[in-house]
């Protein structure tokens, strides 16, 4: 497809001249009159590069390029001025402008200026991409990680965010399920509509059914004035229901019509309501265990289950907590007007090796409280939580020592037990440094008499 290319210039002349000279160069043209007929023409045209005159009616060329900057930041701006104008048009390059030619055009220039200007919006939409890719909602909103998992995970995103089929999210309390959805609704089509987000389990059961599909004044006793419920909220938007299983069986029946019919009644109503809203759903419960087990309806879930993308919990993706730290501390370095440069390896060793059982979410926090009580430019072990400090590696106390022709059940009990001792006792942790499940260190403890 060829790359397209907006022409906003008053003088039909050169206006007409530049659009036949850019086509047949290879471009798709556009023209435009004026500075407001080129805003208009860009939002449905979606040019990568805007070509436009200074001076103009309505609309002139430095206000057609604010208001770009504002709705097509990715589109590159070009200006064509006169000679008294030139110094405005340097002016306007500070504001954003790419470059400017001036009148009669040099067209060898023109052509290498638009060619350039190509190279750097697609590198700017190569920056925006990743960004989103790897977006935060702890604060500055970023999915972060390189984990074959979460790899997987993005490439899901990718498939499912252009599209408006429901999205079913799952993954344990603390994996970023509200990331991954706010970073559907940014890429989606509906991405310039509301993002509207409930938790589901967060609101009483009998206010619930209020909060989603609103309510008329009158309906129940309480209800002094009518209230929107989400759906309206979110029209044209995306509505991000979280612990969709904590819903009652009725209500679910409820929103299930919705998903199928695009139409809501407030409680109390009498007329139907049209919505267009990009469903997304998630649980920190196994969904398919959820519906045999009955808090899940099993048409919801297959309704919902178009898209199903799973959040792995960080205790199986510890490869990405370097990352994750990073991010944390260039976000709290911002928030807190520290000049915190790293980690030091021995509380690196301890962050790394932590179970994590409350996820991204218990890992941020932790980051967060060391980096307001640290006094230095390096995080160490006496900042983390105390609960952490326990298993701070020590050369002496970490070693295991071992005779010949010890067995190796024996070998194992050594290990177990150090491991223990050194993380306090902590047996989740404990469990989490030796790969085993809490269950089966139980069992062997209780065979060690332990």
């Amino acid at each position: 497809m060829a790359d397209r290319v907006l022409v906003a210039d008053d003088e039909e002349p050169s206006r007409k001249g530049l659009k036949a000279l850019l086509t047949n160069w290879g471009y798709e043209v556009q023209e435009a009159a004026d500075g407001q007929e080129a805003l208009e023409r860009a939002a449905t045209f979606l040019p990568r590069v805007v070509v436009t005159d200074v001076l103009m009616p309505r609309l002139d060329g430095l206000g057609l390029l604010a208001q770009l900057r504002v709705d097509s930041p990715l589109t590159t701006v070009i200006l064509l001025t006169g000679h008294a104008t030139v110094e405005t048009a340097v002016a306007a390059m500070k504001q954003g402008a790419y470059d400017y030619l001036t009148k009669p055009v040099d067209l060898a220039r023109l052509r290498i200026l638009i060619e350039k200007a190509l190279e750097k919006g697609e590198a700017l939409r190569e920056v925006t991409l990743l960004r989103r890719q790897l977006q935060a909602v702890w604060g500055s909103g970023r999915l972060v990680g390189k984990s074959r998992s979460m790899q997987e995970l993005y490439r899901m995103i990718d498939l499912a965010a252009p599209t408006s089929a429901p999205v079913l999210i799952s993954g344990e309390s603390g994996t970023g399920k509200e990331l991954v959805a706010r970073s559907l609704h940014e890429r989606s089509p509906k991405n310039k509509g509301p993002f509207v987000a409930v938790n589901c389990s967060a609101i009483p059961e009998t206010l619930l059914e209020s909060e989603i599909f609103g309510h008329e004044k009158g309906a129940f006793t309480g209800a002094l004035e009518r209230r929107l419920g989400c759906f309206e909220l979110a029209h044209d938007g995306t509505l991000f229901l979280d612990e969709i299983a904590e819903m009652s069986p009725a209500i679910q029946v409820k929103f299930l019509r919705i998903l199928q019919d695009g139409a809501i009644r407030r409680l109390g109503g009498k007329t139907e309501l049209l919505v267009d809203v990009r469903v997304l759903a998630a649980t920190n419960q196994d969904p398919v265990r959820a519906m045999k087990e009955g808090s899940l309806r099993e048409d919801l879930y297959y309704r919902l289950n178009v898209f199903h993308l799973n959040l792995p919990p960080l205790r199986e993706r510890r490869e990405d907590i370097p990352l994750l730290i990073e991010a944390f501390i260039e976000e709290f370095n911002a928030k807190y007007t520290k000049h915190i440069r790293a980690v030091d390896d021995v509380a690196s060793r301890i962050l790394v090796s932590h179970p994590w059982p409350g996820n991204v979410r218990e890992l941020r926090n932790a980051v967060e409280r060391a980096m307001i009580i640290c006094d230095t430019d390096l995080l160490a072990p006496q900042h983390l939580p105390p609960g952490l400090t326990h298993a701070a590696p020590n050369a002496e106390s970490d070693a295991v020592t071992l005779t010949v022709g010890v067995t190796v059940e024996e070998a194992e009990r050594i290990l177990i037990l150090k491991t223990l001792a050194s993380v306090g006792n902590n047996k989740a942790r404990a469990a989490g440094i030796l790969g085993i499940s809490i269950k089966t260190l139980h069992n062997k403890l209780n065979r060690y008499g332990s």
